[in-house]
């Protein structure tokens, strides 16, 4: 049987989030409580994030290799990163990695994909809407990916760092969040929005905002996750 694992801690919020659905993806009403092996690795964020900001992305990559292996060491068939923005290392990580990483950007392409789509917004941190990870994916069907405007990714990462990433989800910023939608399909006309930051769907729990789809990037990842494991377990 395969054991799932998780590099966590990017935020711990999500990591939790995570657990939570990989293991009700599993109940049924026969009760057998039939649940994977599950082993998480919660990294430092502050420091993790750190080398990012401070473009240091060999230091950030063998960081984030040397808790893929852990995660190895201790029984783990393949992994998954919790969070959006260590994917911007993770051609580096996957060539790295002893073991199958299943990427959440691949994931929600795929999603978006299935839903012709054709233009989605990104939120997420300012490190990942400034990055060209999700682009470039997503371009390769055809699909482009838009960023807010400067201002709206300042207030954005400003309110993932201060509140929703310690647990904080006031009613005000879900309205501010849902303000900057209505900007971007009234200026950008985006089709969708892809909730780039795992913490996101904690705030944003619709499926729809401003009469547009929802691109939960932490959903469709644990549904990737979910199917490997089914698909690989024995």
């Amino acid at each position: 049987m395969k054991t799932i694992g998780i590099i966590g801690g990017l935020g711990p919020e999500a990591t939790i989030d995570y657990y939570k659905e990989i293991i009700n993806a599993f109940k049924n009403e026969k009760g057998d409580l039939d649940y994977p092996e599950i082993v998480i690795y919660s990294v430092n964020m502050a420091y993790f994030i750190g080398l990012m900001r401070k473009q240091k992305y060999e230091q950030a990559t063998a960081y984030i290799s040397e808790k893929i292996e852990c995660l190895r060491q201790a029984g783990a068939g393949f992994a998954a990163l919790s969070a959006n923005t260590p994917h911007q290392l993770f051609d580096q990580l996957r060539e790295r990695s002893a073991i199958p990483l299943i990427s959440i950007v691949e994931a929600t392409c795929k999603e978006a994909q299935r839903k012709g789509l054709k233009k989605a917004g990104l939120f997420g941190t300012d490190l990942t809407m400034k990055a060209s990870f999700f682009p470039d994916v997503f371009r390769k069907q055809n699909i482009e990916v838009v960023a807010p405007e400067k201002e709206d990714r300042e207030l954005i990462n400003h309110k993932l760092f201060s509140e929703i990433e310690l647990g904080i989800f006031k009613d005000e910023t879900r309205e501010i969040l849902i303000g900057i939608i209505q900007k971007m399909i009234k200026e950008q006309q985006i089709d969708s929005l892809i909730l780039g930051c795992t913490e996101l769907p904690l705030i944003l729990t619709e499926d729809t905002y401003a009469g547009i789809q929802i691109l939960n990037t932490t959903q469709i990842h644990v549904k990737a996750i979910v199917n490997y494991y089914n698909e690989n377990r024995f």
